[in-house]
This record gives C-alpha cells, sequence and structure tokens, in this order.
C-alpha cells in the first residue's frame, strides 16, 4: 500500500503535464501502456512519437513509458482523466464503462471482413466513437488494429457452436463477452490474463479465446494445442489523450498529435498483419493444430443475442449502421 501512494505521488508530481510552464519552449506529454516493447502498438506509438517530434519541429514531443511502468490500465485512465497523464492505450472493451456504444465493438460478428473492419473504425463512426467520452475528459486520438478473437482449447477443436458444450471458456472482464459466450452455448468463465496460463494448466478452464499473437506472446500454445480461427469478434485497441490536456494544446499542437497518431495507425496495421503471420506459423512449429471453422454456424447462434439489442436503441442502431457500411 504504501508503494502504491508512493508510486502514485510520483505520477501526480514527477509525471505532470508541463506544456503550461511559460519558461519552457517545449512541451511534453507523457504516454503509459502495459504492453511490451517488442509489440506492434508499442512500436507504433513509438513512431507517433517521432513523427510528433518531426512535425513540430522539437516543439512538441511524447515520452513513452511501455510495460506497466505508470500503473495498469485502469490506473493510466484514472490518470489520464484527472490530467495527470496524457496519452495511454486501451481495448475498446475498456471504454464501454465510458460510453455504452462501445459494445458493440465486442459484439460477435458486426464486422464481416478485416477490410469492412477498417472502413467502419476509419469512417463517421469510428470517428463519432472516439470524440464521444469527452464529457468523460477522454479524448480518442485513433484505432490500433487488434486482431479478430478466436478459440484456443486443450483436449478438442472447435469447428462448430455445439463443440463448445460443457466447457469452461476464459473470457474478458466483459459483461458482453459473457454474453456472447453463452449465447455459443460454452460456459463463460472471467479470469484475469496474468492468471490464464495457470488456469489452463490446472483445468480451472478447458480454453480461452483471443488472437494469435496473444495465444503466442502467452505461451498459452504449451497448454492449449488446438486453435480454431472462428474469429468471432473483433475489439480494436484505442490511443486516448486526456481531454483536459488536449484542451491545452493549441490548434496546431492538436494537429501535430492527430497527423502522427493517423500515421502511426498505417504502420500498426502492416507491423500487426506480419505479427499475426508469424505467431500462426511459431505455434505450429510448437505444435498446435490450426482449423479453419465454417463461420456460418456460429454466426447463426448468435443471431438471437445480437436481436436481443432490438430493445437498447443506441446499441441496435450501431449494429444496423456497421453492418450498412460497405
Amino acid at each position: 500500500m504504501k508503494y502504491c501512494f508512493s508510486k502514485l505521488l510520483v505520477l501526480l508530481t514527477g509525471f505532470l503535464f508541463i506544456g503550461s510552464c511559460a519558461l519552457k519552449e517545449t512541451k511534453e506529454l507523457k504516454l503509459a501502456h502495459g504492453l511490451p516493447t517488442d509489440h506492434p502498438v508499442h512500436l507504433a506509438m513509438e513512431f507517433m512519437a517521432q513523427r510528433t517530434a518531426e512535425l513540430s519541429g522539437g516543439k512538441l514531443t511524447v515520452e513513452v513509458y511501455p510495460a506497466g511502468q505508470l500503473g495498469s490500465e485502469q490506473q493510466c485512465v484514472e490518470l489520464l482523466q484527472i490530467g495527470s497523464l496524457a496519452i495511454t492505450k486501451v481495448s475498446a472493451a475498456a471504454m464501454e464503462s465510458f460510453a455504452e456504444a462501445y459494445k458493440v465493438f465486442g459484439l460477435p460478428y458486426v464486422f464481416r471482413s478485416k477490410e469492412h473492419t477498417f472502413n467502419v473504425l476509419d469512417g463517421e463512426i469510428g470517428q463519432e466513437l472516439l470524440v464521444s467520452t469527452e464529457d468523460k475528459w477522454i479524448h480518442g486520438l485513433c484505432y490500433y488494429d487488434a486482431g479478430s478473437r478466436s478459440f484456443y482449447t486443450k483436449d478438442r477443436p472447435i469447428n462448430h457452436p455445439d463443440d463448445l458444450s460443457g466447457l469452461k471458456i476464459r473470457v474478458m472482464q466483459s459483461i458482453t463477452a459473457v454474453e456472447m459466450m453463452r449465447a455459443l452455448g460454452g460456459s463463460a468463465t472471467p479470469i484475469t490474463w496474468g492468471e490464464l496460463y495457470t488456469a489452463l494448466q490446472s483445468g480451472v478452464v478447458d480454453g480461452a479465446e483471443n488472437n494469435p499473437p496473444s495465444l503466442y506472446t502467452s505461451r498459452h500454445y504449451e497448454v492449449c494445442k488446438y486453435f480454431s480461427l472462428d474469429e468471432h469478434t473483433t475489439i480494436p485497441d484505442i490511443l486516448i489523450i486526456s481531454q483536459k490536456i488536449w484542451d491545452k494544446l493549441s490548434p496546431q499542437e492538436q494537429q501535430w498529435i492527430q497527423q502522427a497518431a493517423d500515421e502511426s495507425v498505417v504502420l500498426q496495421r502492416k507491423l500487426w498483419a506480419e505479427s499475426e503471420e508469424l505467431s500462426l506459423a511459431e505455434v505450429q512449429k510448437a505444435g498446435v493444430i490450426i482449423n479453419y471453422p465454417d463461420k456460418q454456424p456460429f454466426i447463426d447462434k448468435v443471431q438471437p443475442l445480437l436481436e436481443s439489442y432490438k430493445s437498447n436503441p443506441v446499441i441496435y442502431s450501431y449494429i444496423k449502421r456497421i453492418q450498412a457500411v460497405e
């Protein structure tokens, strides 16, 4: 407890946005996140920092603190809201608690393909959601590709929704994720990411669901030998900036930050595609059997879940708008 308090105190004093200091010609923004330094999203954020410095001629800089140096994802968001941290990266799933509309990204099969996903994120709907949390002191800058989530299991492949019957599958601590798992016929078991390897090993759960790089870097492939690419959800990462800090930036400074973020998206998508290809190859080398089930039975199985959102006009409207995007 003493360590946590001291750490928070350091954050609130030593890592404050210092742009308000009139004596300094350079403004520095702090960017913190929990990913390792070889992750495609971290590399994209480093590129964004580099481009910010280049575009501003060194007048505006971004200092990146990876690997949870300044706290967990939740702690970073809280610090960002009060203006003690400038920028962080979160999963769109974490944004559900700030804007209900973000739930739509966690619903199964709302996206038809990678191209469709990018068209939504880069278009009117995606940009609309990025600014939907400004009243919560969170301003969205851009989306990063986090791939599609699929099932990996210990004892049998998932070729059909019926194969999930009787299996305990780890899901994120998200109501939407639990609802999806129930709709598909499995037993949803929310477990924190850090505890999942042991839970798989000990049989607390029979499997989990995530993207290829996560299966590989977590070493869950050592326990789970079946990876079924049903690609049920596509939940992006989001780069967010404190609204308190954003409002203190000049229009020119805001333009530099936004341009650098937009350019980093192009790089990140390329790096992510390479990471997925490498991860699939490596887990196959380690003995994982990769199968590509017919998605239609899965799509049919979750239709009642999607239709249940008719009682929620906000979410249902987004489902229909996303489906209408070419």
